[in-house]
């Protein structure tokens, strides 16, 4: 039996073409933020079980109490910017229904599709992502970039998970701003500070990779923002760090 998660908040652009995409899953959970959006209207229309759940800036909370809630042997996480191909679909099923198969957990390799094009470089070209696993392998942590920590052997499957995020770039903005602040917060709690230098050169350095030794450039365009944009989020991070530093030290 195989559940799938999804967390939601405001999300009705996105929960129909995702739920879908899952449709063949034994179980369906959403886990929503009280989104003030039709998501949840449109999720009602399907045989997904539906929970509010204030998200409190805690990712792995959120994903931890979806995975309390449900019942499959398997778990599954999407996100609602997320798709399940029907090629991926096959070789979850081939996978998991293998009555030998000892492996506790998989990663899902992840393609971006923004702007309609497919990014296969920079930063988003290699990611890959802890998405399927066994109920009782592992636990989500981390309040923001959560990882799932699943123990046990884990493989990576062949067809990608594929992402439709920030599809303009009031979007991407508004997603960087709000993933900085979670992230300088988490810093600033671990005791990290941040400098001048750190500020000025992280940026950088990270959009030098991005685009250059990642070959974002190859993606054309659209790796170029991406790169640029990445470079902002990191700004931002350092850049807030710094300033909570400040105001919490006079």
């Amino acid at each position: 039996m195989i559940s799938a998660v999804i967390l939601t908040k405001n999300e009705e652009q996105n929960i129909k073409a995702c739920l879908e995409s899952i449709s063949w899953c034994d179980e369906i959970i959403i886990i929503d933020d009280n989104s003030i959006d039709k998501t949840v209207d449109i999720a009602k229309k399907s045989r997904a079980k539906i929970f509010s759940r204030q998200l409190n800036h805690n990712f792995a909370e959120q994903r931890n109490f979806g995975l309390e809630k449900a019942k499959g042997d398997w778990i599954l996480f999407v996100d609602a910017d997320e798709r399940i191909s029907s090629a991926l679909w096959y070789e979850i099923m081939a996978v998991t229904n293998e009555p030998i198969v000892h492996n506790d957990g998989f990663y899902l390799k992840r393609r971006d599709y923004m702007w309609g094009k497919e990014l296969r470089y920079g930063e988003m070209g290699n990611v890959r992502l802890i998405r399927l696993a066994r109920k009782e392998s592992g636990v989500w942590q981390g309040k923001v970039h959560e990882e799932w920590k699943v123990k046990g052997k884990i493989l990576t499957l062949i067809n990608p998970l594929k992402h439709y995020p920030h599809q303009t770039v009031k979007e991407f903005l508004s997603e960087i701003n709000y993933y900085s602040d979670l992230r300088a917060k988490e810093l600033y709690k671990k005791k990290v500070k941040a400098s001048w230098f750190t500020i000025l050169l992280y940026p950088k350095a990270k959009f030098v990779v991005n685009y250059f030794f990642k070959a974002g450039f190859l993606d054309g365009l659209p790796g170029f923002i991406c790169a640029l944009m990445m470079s902002l989020h990191s700004f931002l991070v350092r850049g807030k760090l710094w300033l909570l530093w400040q105001q919490n030290n006079k």
